[in-house]
């Protein structure tokens, strides 16, 4: 899969075991125009297995010529269905020998390079609470939606967003790979003037450092290895209780065009042959 010609990428990426964690179980990809970050679940066993194998199993996309955001969508999701394939072999190999009782899993979220409408854009595909943000140096935009059962009390009003980073169950997941059995991703597309720095991250990340710092850091980061390294080290001065990875990409050489039709991002739901417009903010 090919980058536009008049698009550069240049990428940073950090990944450390924290102060707690034995094991990194988080896995992660730079195969520009392909970026992953996978979050192996540490209440399921072997979740570095699981996580290194969703991110193998996304690297095919990197050598796919595929520049259509539908097209491109789907290519994720043929890669998370062989995924989940090779971690139940794994698994039921693993139980057959006697060597483990659970199911190994892993959050993803990914973005990849790719084109609507015409235009270049990132597609991005989320399964868990791994995220994806999106930075053009004044805001920060969140691109991906966590599958989890706080972000379920948030959207439902039973909470307030103060509450979520206390709440005694923030850890459970609603969709994940491997553990839970084969689910479909989510799917956004972010102009790429909403996200002229990208970031993927694990909620190592996310659970200890908040979204004003987050902007802050993005930011201030001269480059993007400037910036996944702020990312994580504020992460381990929080209190580094879990695995922290983070994958900073800048877009270069390519100038966003005049106010033009399209939504800052969009969704692409299963058999809609035209994006529909998410309810965020429009920056045109």
């Amino acid at each position: 899969m090919s980058a536009p010609e008049q698009v550069r990428l240049v990428h940073g990426a950090t990944s450390h075991v924290g102060l707690v964690r034995e094991a990194n179980e988080d896995s992660l990809l730079v195969s520009p125009p392909v970026f992953v970050v996978a979050d192996g679940m540490g209440g399921h066993d072997r979740g570095d297995v699981a996580s290194a194998l969703a991110v193998e199993s996304l690297a095919v996309l990197a050598g796919q010529e595929q520049v259509d955001a539908r097209a491109t969508a789907d290519a994720v999701d043929a890669a998370l269905r062989a995924a989940q394939q090779r971690v139940a072999a794994y698994d039921a190999e693993q139980r057959a020998g006697g060597a483990r009782r659970f199911a190994s899993g892993t959050t993803v979220v990914s973005a990849v390079l790719s084109a609507y409408d015409g235009a270049p854009v990132w597609v991005v595909s989320n399964l868990g609470d791994s995220r994806a943000y999106g930075s053009d140096g004044t805001s920060l935009v969140r691109l991906s939606v966590d599958h989890s059962l706080v972000q379920e009390l948030l959207d439902a009003g039973s909470i307030a967003p103060e509450q979520a980073r206390e709440h005694p169950e923030r850890h459970v997941v609603t969709r994940a790979l491997g553990a839970s059995g084969a689910v479909g991703a989510d799917h956004v597309l972010a102009r790429l003037d909403v996200a002229p720095r990208l970031l993927l991250c694990s909620d190592g990340i996310t659970d200890l450092v908040d979204d004003d710092t987050i902007a802050r850091l993005l930011a201030a980061a001269p480059g993007p290895q400037e910036a996944a390294d702020a990312l994580v080290e504020a992460a381990l001065a929080a209190g580094g209780i879990d695995n922290a990875t983070a994958v900073v990409v800048d877009v270069v050489g390519w100038t966003a065009p005049a106010a033009g039709r399209h939504a800052a991002t969009e969704v692409l739901p299963e058999g809609v042959p035209e994006a529909a417009t998410m309810p965020m903010p429009v920056l045109d």
